[in-house]
């Protein structure tokens, strides 16, 4: 039997690359015909995704199975913790939903959970050939120390060496790089055998005197610079560069509303390929009004979010528009929100026992305890206007939510073996399914209807997002390659 190999990928701070160097390497060495296996023991994100075996893990992780063109599963992620207060989570460990939990109660089962994580990570090393582990945030939290079990605790479980990541565009990389080795100690600092940094923009000549003087005082090697590019990987949570941005003067104008507890923004994703869509994330009211479509998102905690935006003016303009004739759609969270009201008599999310809704579906929505996670595959009954032409297009996607919704019976597109997967009303839509837009025709044939209705011509573009995943991943490990020393990796690797 082959002995295992691992490499652990850490920051000296959150959102420095740590998750894209993770699937680069995951790419590379897939491609040179290794068996490999993303991990990260520890993930905060509200991101997520749903396994064929009805498991719930990060989606970070998801990205990196796929560029290692593996199925996404819960052992990869074995605690997901999902943010619903700004005290609390839920804790999800191994793909199922252990409970809510604030900081004090988490730390105190610390023993457990690392003991569950070396049991995973075990069963990781038995089944693959090497692992690429991504550590959490920095990986100098002194604070935090003696509960670590996603940094330099998880590197001791399982006995990896290190890559250091640090990311030069929010300036001061020397001195985050040569701080953070100062905060270790020495063991942690041997088991770190090189620096990469991250998101360069210029001459990389420029930087060559900092990093000879670097090496010089910390004794490890700088493995290259890698620059910004445009490669197009899903980014693992809401710390992303992807709220900024928009493409104006498109036929087709959407705003997705930008909620507290915003889940799964990775829905939308796809709808930026498409060459006719303008896509913008959306904070104030005063910025709605003059889109096709407003996307209303999921959330982690629907109830304290619909009041939000009742609070924030944003859902009496929601209101103005669908009157108008915008197309609003609901995705998990924001389909609940459509309805009449919210309720939530026993605290499964919120304090707030109940909530009126946006009032524009006939429906109502409780919470219950059971969560609900699971794959989704089926087939259009029908369409209103806007989805005129999608009858009997099969659908696949995945559900997480907690809370049943009853009501509007007339108008369903969507179902479930026991229950309503998706309605509409008109130029209203909402439905549960997370990633309904990852499926090519359905896409397609709903923003040629939204084009039709504005008088424009239809046109053929789709999006494979399988293959345009995969052309990124070649894309991303190119770049990873022409600038990062491979074979000094290789050697950490003691491959």
């Amino acid at each position: 039997m082959k002995k295992h190999k691992k490499l652990m990928i850490m920051g000296t701070a959150s959102n420095v690359g740590k998750s894209i160097i993770t699937t680069a390497l995951c790419r590379i060495l897939y491609k040179r015909g290794h068996s490999v296996c993303p991990f990260k023991s520890q993930n905060m994100a509200l991101n997520s995704f749903i396994t064929k075996d009805g498991l719930e893990m990060g989606r970070a992780q998801v990205v990196q199975a796929e560029a290692c063109n593996i199925d996404p599963e819960a052992y990869m992620n074995p605690i997901l913790l999902k943010p619903t207060t700004n005290r609390k989570s839920q804790v999800i460990l191994n793909g199922k939903v252990v409970k809510n939990m604030d900081s004090m109660e988490y730390s105190a089962k610390k023993d457990f959970l690392k003991a569950k994580v070396e049991e995973t990570y075990d069963f990781v090393k038995n089944n693959y050939d090497i692992s690429i582990i991504e550590g959490a945030g920095s990986c100098a939290e002194i604070n935090l120390k003696d509960r670590d079990i996603v940094n330099m605790g998880m590197a001791e479980i399982a006995d990896s060496p290190v890559i250091l990541v640090a990311d030069i565009d929010r300036g001061g990389v020397f001195a985050s790089i040569l701080g953070t080795l100062m905060l270790l100690e020495d063991h942690e600092k041997e088991r770190v055998k090189g620096i990469i940094i991250n998101k360069f923009r210029g001459d990389v000549k420029l930087l060559e005197p900092g990093i000879r003087k670097l090496e010089e005082m910390m004794g490890k090697p700088v493995l290259g610079v890698l620059p910004y590019s445009d490669v197009d990987i899903e980014d693992e949570d809401s710390v992303t560069e992807r709220f900024k941005k928009t493409n104006s003067d498109r036929d087709i104008s959407i705003s997705v509303v930008r909620i507290g507890h915003m889940s799964n923004f990775t829905d939308m994703d796809v709808l930026s390929k498409y060459s006719d869509v303008s896509l913008k994330y959306v904070n104030h009211a005063s910025e709605l009004g003059d889109e096709d479509i407003i996307i209303i998102p999921g959330s982690k905690n629907t109830i304290e979010d619909l009041k939000d935006i009742k609070d924030r003016g944003i859902a009496e303009k929601i209101i103005k528009c669908a009157r108008k004739g915008t197309v609003i759609f609901g995705i998990c969270g924001g389909y609940q929100m459509l309805g009449e009201k919210l309720c939530d008599p026993t605290g499964v999310e919120s304090s707030l026992p109940e909530i009126g809704g946006l009032g524009l579906l006939d429906m109502e929505t409780y919470m219950e305890g059971e969560k609900m996670t699971t794959q989704y595959r089926g087939t259009i009954e029908v369409g209103s206007e806007f989805l005129q032409g999608t009858e009997g297009m099969v659908v696949e996607g995945y559900e997480i939510h907690q809370g049943r919704t009853t009501g509007e019976e007339k108008n369903v597109f969507l179902r479930g073996e026991t229950d309503i997967k998706g309605v509409y009303r008109d130029n209203i839509i909402g439905t549960y399914i997370h990633g309904i837009f990852d499926n090519p025709e359905f896409t397609r044939t709903f923003l040629n209807n939204v084009r039709r209705i504005k008088g424009l011509d239809a046109i053929e573009e789709t999006i494979d997002l399988k293959e345009y995943k995969e052309r990124e991943f070649d894309k991303l490990a190119e770049i990873f390659i022409e600038n990062i020393d491979m074979d000094k990796i290789s050697e950490i690797l003691n491959i």
